[in-house]
């Protein structure tokens, strides 16, 4: 049901653009007024350009072409009664051309959004991963962490048969995971002993304040902002825990967990030495179904099983 679902939120577009499209062809059939069924397929092919580029919007032009010249010859006292054939043909021809200008113009305009907001994107990314770098270089600890647990949240989404758009909100969520340690003290940060109740609880706020400085970036982060704010919620919360309120973790959070988890435990600290990886993987899978989701985590043991095979 999961996967279903996942599956369906992924290709929306796709099923929204399907949908339309199946609209106007039965609309073709019931609808008898000539003007009415050519124009009906504007809409599928405007839905197709905007939502998945001009590709996409030409193939459902010239489908929508395709099929209205089929039910012309199936009925065609339909679409040629009362009227000569080069009249008929001439408007039909009208329509079809402007049916794919339409296609390539709004694809293409589409296309050059996408395209500006992606440099956008990564231009903010690329701005944020430098200022990780620079709060993990004070830390030989810690140096390369979100890096590294951005690599696995993007193979482990990628084995799970994510979209290429989560998967890469999953990505910059894990580069951007530890961002609002920005805004804590590199002392309490490094401080190899254990902290105290006051900065125990300092440093768990960086949770918020990364999702804080993510949120003031604007609409070129938002679906990274739910994962950011979620990633240290247990994947089953007690009642006590959740006051009574059960709250949905995004699948981006559940899959940073499990990636900055194994890269903490594996990863030495001043405090103790890191674990073996299989040591690792033994306990994400002993805290899966309370901690961490089992799903998330049974792909996490094929990705590591398959660099494991390919050394």
């Amino acid at each position: 049901m999961d996967h279903c679902k996942r599956w369906v939120i992924s290709n929306f577009e796709r099923c929204l653009v399907a949908l339309v499209l199946w609209i106007a062809f039965a609309g073709t059939y019931f609808i008898e007024e000539k003007s009415i069924v050519l124009n009906s397929y504007y809409l599928p092919v405007l839905v197709a350009s905007y939502l998945l580029g001009s590709r996409m919007g030409l193939l459902t032009s010239i489908l929508s072409i395709l099929v209205v010249l089929l039910f012309a010859l199936i009925f065609p006292e339909r679409f040629f009664r009362g009227q000569p054939f080069w009249s008929t043909f001439a408007l039909f021809s009208s329509w079809a051309g402007f049916l794919i200008l339409a296609s390539i113009v709004v694809g293409t305009l589409y296309e050059l959004s996408e395209r500006r907001m992606v440099d956008l994107r990564n231009a903010y990314i690329g701005i944020l991963e430098i200022l990780s770098k620079y709060l993990e270089s004070t830390d030989e600890y810690t140096k390369g962490h979100s890096l590294r647990v951005s690599d696995f949240s993007r193979e482990i989404a990628w084995a799970m048969g994510l979209g290429k758009t989560e998967v890469e909100n999953i990505r910059a969520a894990g580069l951007l995971h530890d961002i609002g340690k920005i805004e804590i003290s590199s002392e309490v940060l490094r401080k190899a002993a254990d902290l105290s109740t006051e900065e125990r609880a300092l440093v768990e706020t960086h949770v918020a304040k990364g999702g804080n400085i993510l949120s003031s970036v604007g609409a070129v982060l938002q679906e990274v902002v739910p994962i950011v704010l979620a990633h240290h919620r247990y994947f089953m919360v007690s009642p006590e825990q959740n006051d009574g309120r059960q709250t949905q973790i995004p699948l981006g959070a559940r899959i940073v967990a499990v990636a900055d988890s194994f890269d903490a435990m594996v990863t030495d600290r001043p405090y103790r030495k890191g674990m073996p990886p299989w040591n690792a993987l033994e306990e994400l899978t002993a805290k899966a179904g309370t901690q961490f989701d089992p799903q998330v985590v049974g792909a996490f043991k094929r990705v590591m099983a398959e660099k494991i095979e390919g050394v």
